[in-house]
């Protein structure tokens, strides 16, 4: 039986009809950048997953750029991030010119320390970014206090984390900026770019709606240096086919998840950790093992699908040798990328698919 890590065409397949009429009425009202489909994503959003407002950007990463202006970030700066993690997580505040301050993560959901974070903090210390790994809420009330603490300015980084709530408040809304991505193989991802800023002050958000698009308020006229950072409509009308749909995927995904955590019995395996402050919404199935490669290579023979998420920490990138953090730094983080295995965790997978992933791991 074949079970491949990810295909998204299932899903595309499913809601061919209705997307293609989605994408010719965008088309035939030339609502090509911002525009109506774009509104009514970010109004629906918003009220699906329980933020005051959103407003749609043309990347995942430019949301992250967006929050480290609005932070403040400039040259001379340090901005926490955790080094197990995506690069794009470290980009915002690189491109503000801050310096990223690499620190690890705890070993169970492999999330940010918070007692890491505080050892972490300097004089030139501005921001946090906190990622909510693989869907798993961070443990934003231990941060959040030490942000207090510091007046420190904190980023949600909730790429792979929509829908997730911390103790039912929804993630994005606990910092002072929360971001999102809605590139192809996030579970709520479009056809092409995409992403999203949320935040619970109102001048933040003025502001950055202001930023997207060239620091315009209205036509010809700026008030400040800018970006081009517009969500373009046919992104739009997409997310608008599949957000009322993100519901019973996480459901799925969630479904599949305990399944693997509760038939999984491999020796030596350490599956992900689960949290009573919030349940995981699973963008990944992340196990380590010792064995990692020998063990991917038994999946394959099974004609199961893997991925290394994520094989090099930010830290021992070559774009941030300059930073001089060397092997051994942070050896949690370290320890995890020379381990992690993810396993297939998409809606669309079959319980004969699944309980195929379990049987072979446990065969090993």
């Amino acid at each position: 039986m074949k079970v491949p890590f990810l295909d998204l065409s299932l899903q595309h397949r499913a809601l061919r009809t209705e997307a293609l009429a989605a994408l010719a009425a965008t088309y035939d009202a030339n609502r090509f950048c911002l525009g109506k489909d774009v509104e009514d994503f970010e109004k629906a959003f918003a009220t699906a997953l329980g933020h005051s407002r959103a407003l749609g950007l043309n990347s995942g990463t430019s949301p992250l750029h967006l929050a480290s202006v609005l932070g403040g970030f400039g040259p001379g700066d340090e901005v926490i991030v955790p080094t197990f993690t995506f690069i794009s997580s470290a980009w915002g505040m690189c491109y503000a010119g801050a310096t990223p301050r690499f620190v690890d993560i705890e070993a169970g959901t492999l999330n940010l320390d918070p007692a890491k974070v505080e050892a972490a903090i300097t004089a030139k210390t501005r921001g946090i970014v906190v990622v909510h790994l693989f869907g798993q809420p961070a443990r934003m009330d231990e941060i959040m206090a030490i942000a207090t603490k510091h007046r420190l300015f904190v980023v949600e980084d909730c790429a792979q984390a929509v829908g997730a709530r911390y103790r039912g408040t929804p993630v994005g809304s606990i910092g002072d900026v929360g971001t999102f991505s809605f590139y192809p193989t996030k579970n709520l991802g479009g056809c092409g770019e995409g992403g999203a800023l949320v935040s619970r002050r109102d001048a933040l958000f003025d502001r950055a709606k202001l930023l997207r698009n060239h620091g315009s308020g209205r036509r010809y006229f700026h008030d400040e240096v800018g970006f081009n950072f517009r969500m373009d409509g046919f992104q739009g009308a997409l997310l608008n086919v599949k957000l009322p749909h993100l519901a019973a995927w996480t459901a799925r995904r969630q479904a599949i998840a305990m399944r693997y955590l509760t038939g999984i019995r491999l020796a030596e395996v350490i599956l992900p950790a689960t949290r009573d402050y919030g349940a995981s919404v699973w963008h990944q199935f992340t196990l380590r093992h010792p064995r990692r490669d020998a063990l991917r290579e038994h999946l394959a023979q099974h004609e199961i699908g893997t991925d290394l998420i994520y094989p090099v920490p930010l830290h021992r990138q070559a774009c941030f040798a300059h930073l001089g953090q060397p092997e051994g730094s942070l050896p949690v983080a370290e320890k995890a990328c020379a381990t992690c295995l993810s396993l297939p965790i998409f809606p669309e997978l079959t319980d004969a698919q699944v309980e195929h992933v379990i049987q072979s791991v446990n065969s090993f």
